[in-house]
């Protein structure tokens, strides 16, 4: 290098202003979506209500063209402080804050269209979550468009779609992470007793396996009840070829009861996703649940469900889902057709054929 130009160089560099961190603007970003479909019950339920009491996230209505989720939101980027809001309206959120406990300030009218409320803050590996928040617990999401089927497992619709605490998450590298959270309780923004609950997470995420384990710790007993809530689940991907993913997961949960036996269940489900082309894919899920107790599902009662799903995105915020379900319990718990003037029949199966489009931005 020739001398000369070694000095004016050296001042360029030492004068040169560092890179200016993103605009406040170029971090906002609104989103949203619709999520619409037709479902038909073949036991044509004189309720025109498909799944059990408190279930029915996705296609709850018999015979009806109608939103399962109309969404909208902003969330900013935590650069190192940001924050998401997403309001839902529709079938799917009016079953979501149904369990929530009525009381002063609080209950599922009070919080009836919030999907999250939350803050963030991120600084290298560590990143914390303040507010109502996605669920760390299972393999589905609450929209649609995230999982591989249309409809949700009984896996799914009987753990937490959100929870409402302090969420601390740290990233020991490019695969490994851990989760501790500090919550309210399970799938609830209002709290009915004095104790607070435990969640944790370990997971690995690689280019073709992802694996995590989740827990839950918390008394679930409303006032001064003990009804310590015990709960573990696993989620297992695998992307077995380019064309061919894998999922399986496992649940078992326990709670105490004041003066009688804990009440126990368990769960296993598979999935397999096959890309047939780009814009097209195929999902198969078979699942047991087993409720031993009634605890979750009102019915000491085992179900056994089995989901064919055919996937079209046609466009790249636009998904199209045809989907077949067949759901089998132990126990008389589904809506049959009306009688006339007799109660309806209850039944111990249903079958399920949905239609859905979801539309996002």
């Amino acid at each position: 290098m020739a001398p000369d130009i070694a000095p004016h160089l050296l001042h360029l560099l030492l004068t040169q202003s560092p890179p200016e961190a993103p605009s406040l603007l170029s971090r906002l970003k609104v989103e949203g979506g619709v999520d619409a479909y037709y479902a038909y019950n073949l036991n044509r339920p004189d309720s025109d209500v498909n799944f059990l009491p408190g279930t029915g996230t996705t296609a709850r209505r018999h015979d009806e063209i109608t939103v399962n989720l109309a969404s909208l939101g902003v969330n900013l980027a935590p650069e190192p402080v940001g924050f998401r809001v997403l309001l839902g309206f529709g079938t799917g959120i009016d079953v979501l804050h149904r369990a929530e406990p009525e009381e002063d300030a609080t209950g599922p009218d009070v919080w009836r269209y919030v999907q999250q409320a939350s803050l963030s803050f991120a600084r290298g590996p560590l990143t914390l979550e303040a507010g109502i928040y996605p669920s760390h617990i299972g393999f589905e999401s609450f929209q649609s468009q995230l999982n591989w089927t249309y409809s949700r497992s009984w896996m799914g619709e009987f753990s937490p779609y959100y929870q409402t605490g302090l969420k601390g998450t740290w990233r020991f590298d490019g695969h490994w992470s851990a989760q501790l959270h500090l919550l309210n309780g399970w799938q609830t923004i209002g709290d009915n007793n004095g104790g607070k609950a435990l969640g944790t997470q370990v997971a690995y995420a690689g280019d073709r396996l992802s694996a995590a384990f989740n827990t839950f710790v918390g008394n679930e007993g409303a006032g001064d009840a003990e009804a310590l809530r015990l709960f573990a689940d696993t989620v297992v991907t695998l992307k077995a070829t380019d064309a061919v993913s894998v999922a399986a997961t496992a649940d078992v949960g326990r709670q105490a009861r004041p003066g009688t036996s804990a009440a126990l269940w368990y769960a296993a489900g598979a999935n397999v996703r096959v890309q047939v082309s780009e814009p097209v894919a195929v999902t198969a899920r078979a699942e047991v649940y087993r409720d031993r107790d009634g605890l979750l599902s009102g019915t000491p009662q085992t179900l056994v469900e089995g989901t064919l799903t055919l996937e079209v995105k046609p466009a790249e915020h636009l998904v199209l889902k045809a989907e077949a379900r067949h759901d089998h319990s132990t126990q008389n718990v589904f809506d049959g057709p009306a009688r006339g003037e007799q109660p309806p029949l209850s039944r111990q199966h249903q079958t399920l054929f949905v239609v859905g489009a979801v539309a996002t931005f």
